[in-house]
């Protein structure tokens, strides 16, 4: 039976609840800027890739070729596609080089395909699907540090741009799946499984709160949050044009199950957090950033639950 809005809405409050709570810790003195780059560390090279390995593991999805080959490749061109779009669609808007056009474009097309899809996708379709989720970023991850940084900064591929693809969630990922094909569910040690859970617990709860701390700064400065052209086409885009591409793929590609499910919730996601960091690093405008990711995140709240309706029935 498919799950009315309320239902999915149930679903996504909790996350940017969690979210909330971290921007509370924030404002009370709990949760201290000093702490955001170790625990961001702990959480990207520790807690994540834990979760990624107890989902891969034993996972029957992650047995077949289609989730292993076509989810990366469709990770990689959907927020490639998007970043490429953004950029099209602005310039045509009056987005204009050294006014916020790259910036704008690299923002609207890193869909939040991380913290905020895990706990959806788990709740909607469960472990198998999970996993298959990890794959696909695997593929996003790959768009950010080439065609993302490309389109942010005109880094060249052999300025290094591709190493950061290259990270410990990837080399859990590579070694979950090997593990998975080879059997080693059934003779890994109990006791190494059930630490690993454990962790894994962790990710999505802290990685969560430390978005929601991060974003704390740019509340101070309510005014310069909202550009009247830059909110409403990054909403038109991010919330609009690109999901429904995104479930044209969903319905239209002969790919498995599993991965169906993935793109239906990816397509749903506003922006990631991740372009505004990236852009302070890489000659950005972070300001242009944070006024794509606080209009969609806002607007998300009850456009995802309509896009999750939408697509799950679309693939039924």
């Amino acid at each position: 039976m498919l799950p009315g809005y309320w239902t999915l809405l149930a679903l996504v409050m909790p996350v940017f609840a969690v979210i909330a709570a971290g921007a509370g810790a924030r404002r009370v003195g709990w949760l201290k800027p000093e702490a955001d780059e170790s625990l961001l560390k702990l959480v990207v090279n520790f807690l994540y890739p834990c979760l990624i390995f107890d989902n891969a593991l034993g996972n029957e999805a992650l047995r077949t070729p289609g989730n292993l080959l076509a989810a990366p490749l469709l990770g990689f061109a959907t927020m490639g596609g998007g970043i490429l779009l953004a950029y099209a669609v602005a310039k045509r808007a009056g987005f204009a080089l050294g006014g916020g056009l790259r910036t704008f474009a690299f923002s609207v097309g890193i869909f939040n395909y991380g913290y905020m899809a895990i706990p959806l996708v788990e709740a909607l379709f469960g472990r198998e699907t999970l996993g298959v989720l990890f794959v696909f970023n695997v593929g996003c991850e790959a768009a950010i540090w080439t065609v993302g940084i490309l389109m942010l900064a005109g880094i060249s591929l052999r300025g290094g741009g591709w190493k950061r693809v290259l990270n410990p969630p990837v080399y859990a990922l590579v070694l979950a799946v090997a593990l998975n094909l080879l059997g080693g569910d059934q003779w890994l040690p109990v006791i190494l499984r059930q630490a690993i859970r454990l962790v894994a617990a962790c990710a999505v709860p802290l990685g969560l709160l430390v978005i929601g701390a991060t974003l704390v700064e740019y509340l101070a400065r309510p005014r310069t949050l909202l550009d009247a052209r830059v909110t409403s086409l990054s909403c038109a885009l991010r919330l609009g044009l690109i999901p429904l591409g995104m479930l044209g793929l969903a319905v239209a590609l002969p790919i498995p199950p599993e991965l169906k499910g993935v793109l239906v919730v990816q397509a749903a996601m506003p922006a990631g957090i991740l372009p505004i960091v990236i852009a302070k690093h890489h000659g950005g405008q972070p300001l242009v950033a944070v006024q794509v990711v606080l209009g969609t995140t806002a607007l998300g709240l009850f456009a995802v639950p309509l896009w999750l309706r939408v697509g799950l029935s679309w693939i039924q």
